[in-house]
């Protein structure tokens, strides 16, 4: 987080060029520290794939994509399934006209964008525009580039974002940058060449009366979630590297024969020649191996000869340390996943979970964590639904109450079906019948599928009070009375 004092910003709420440089420059610092080595490994350019060994050795670089892995699941696990918005009470018509603005600036896809970056930089920005059409829209910026500036107390408001867009020329080289703030009312445009301060260019009204630009947190540190075992992994990428590299060379084991000869090529070894189809003789093979050195012939011929006063012949071989090595990578996996809290979901731990109980205990750090993701995306999200009713109201849109807006996530798991109509049948008649629906499942909306449970049992009601209602009897006439049997 990049904080400075209130007092130091122009009346309209930019900062001076000197300190916009300053800003620059910090959040620059923080990028080549931090942001740009988690790019890296997100994007599998590992510590492993730059290793170097001697030449002629084997030098395997496997990557392994935990960081894919981690950054998925957890991203996954928060908002794989769809955010839900409730209305405040008395207000669903004025609610709705934010609900099909999101609707048309598709915000599901950005809530993924944005849960992705969370995870793999600790923090991910939306930027709220207008559209050519006049439209609220929302769209996910990279961090590596975006960031918002607060001020320096306690609630740490939000002053004004910064975003940095290279400027090209028509040949793609870059001749200088952008820089766009966006203030509390207006979006100010500035470029600047090589690392000088950036100078005025532009500015427009953006018409949601805030920041537009939000910053969506990971947690109060602004961690990614793969960023506590970086190390763990380069660890593992090397072992699995380092195996594999034992393999390659027990196949290219040197064999070493004693009595018959001295270190290198054996001396006494015939000469080989070769007819040309000129008729040229040509002595090929000699020649190329007195130009060896004895390092040279060994790598080649993989042979090396040693005096001795019997003849005897073997390989060189490493000691087999292959059961040491399976256990030391078994204890780095589980060391990944136990300090990233994301579990390994295709281990044998986790066959046999059926009940909803147990699987939530196996996910119980993944919960955790999850847990405070969610209260930080949705401050995000709530700062969203406030700028979208900031500038539908600038076109007419009822006035409603952001804070009231309740907000649900929903856990995206495999889920036992069976256990939840037998539990939503347990609590029927003791829990309200709109919260029993919204634990079902294959329900999105608990209210209308409420209105519609509602209709069916009316009507119920009013066939079985036709079915079973009872019709007057018809009296026989008189003169059927007085008639005897």
């Amino acid at each position: 987080m990049i904080t400075i004092d209130r007092a130091l910003l122009r009346e309209d709420g930019t900062p001076e060029e000197t300190l916009l440089l300053e800003i620059i420059k910090k959040h620059e610092s923080n990028r080549v520290r931090r942001l740009d080595p988690l790019h890296e490994i997100y994007i599998r350019n590992h510590d492993i794939v730059s290793r170097r060994r001697l030449s002629g050795l084997p030098n395997n670089k496997l990557v392994h994509d935990y960081p894919n892995y981690i950054a998925t699941m957890a991203s996954g696990y928060l908002v794989g399934k769809p955010v839900q918005y409730k209305a405040p009470e008395g207000q669903d018509e004025a609610y709705e006209v934010i609900d099909n603005a999101m609707d048309t600036a598709e915000t599901d896809c950005v809530d993924s964008e944005l849960a992705i970056d969370c995870s793999v930089y600790g923090k991910g920005v939306e930027l709220c525009y207008a559209d050519t059409q006049a439209r609220p829209m929302s769209s996910s910026v990279s961090p590596l580039d975006a960031f918002v500036v607060y001020d320096d107390t306690v609630e740490h408001k939000p002053l004004f974002g910064v975003m940095i867009v290279d400027k090209t020329d028509r040949f793609l080289k870059k001749t200088g940058e952008k820089i766009t703030l966006y203030t509390t009312a207006e979006t100010v445009h500035h470029e600047r060449i090589s690392k000088e301060a950036p100078k005025f260019a532009s500015r427009e009204p953006h018409h949601f009366d805030g920041v537009p630009m939000t910053e969506y947190w990971n947690n109060k540190a602004e961690t990614g979630d793969f960023e506590p075992v970086v190390s763990l992994i380069d660890a593992y990428d090397e072992l699995q590297s380092d195996r594999v590299n034992d393999k390659q060379q027990f196949t290219d084991a040197i064999m070493v024969l004693k009595g018959v000869g001295s270190l290198g090529v054996d001396d006494t070894e015939e000469t080989t020649t070769e007819e040309g189809e000129d008729g040229e003789v040509a002595e090929a093979d000699a020649e190329y191996k007195a130009t060896l050195t004895p390092s040279q012939r060994l790598r080649q011929t993989r042979t090396m000869f040693l005096p001795g006063d019997g003849a005897d012949a073997g390989y060189i071989t490493k000691p087999d340390a292959e059961s040491g090595n399976e256990l030391l990578r078994k204890s780095l996996a589980d060391d990944i996943h136990k300090f990233s809290f994301v579990p390994n979901l295709t281990d044998e731990k986790f066959a046999g979970v059926s009940s909803g109980v147990a699987m939530r205990f196996k996910l119980l750090g993944l919960e955790q964590i999850t847990g405070v993701k969610e209260r930080w995306f949705r401050d995000g999200l709530r700062a969203r639904l406030r700028l979208f009713a900031n500038f539908l109201s600038k076109k007419g849109a009822a006035a409603v109450d952001i804070d009231k807006v309740q907000i649900t996530f929903s856990r995206s798991l495999p889920v036992n079906e069976l256990e939840i109509a037998q539990t939503v049948q347990t609590y029927k008649g003791i829990v309200p019948d709109e919260l029993l629906l919204g634990q079902v499942p294959f329900v999105e909306d608990a209210d209308k599928a409420l209105v519609t449970l509602q209709k069916e049992s009316a009507k119920k009601l009013e066939e079985s009070r036709m079915l079973f209602a009872t019709q007057p009897l018809k009296e026989k006439p008189d003169a059927e009375k007085d008639k005897k049997p």
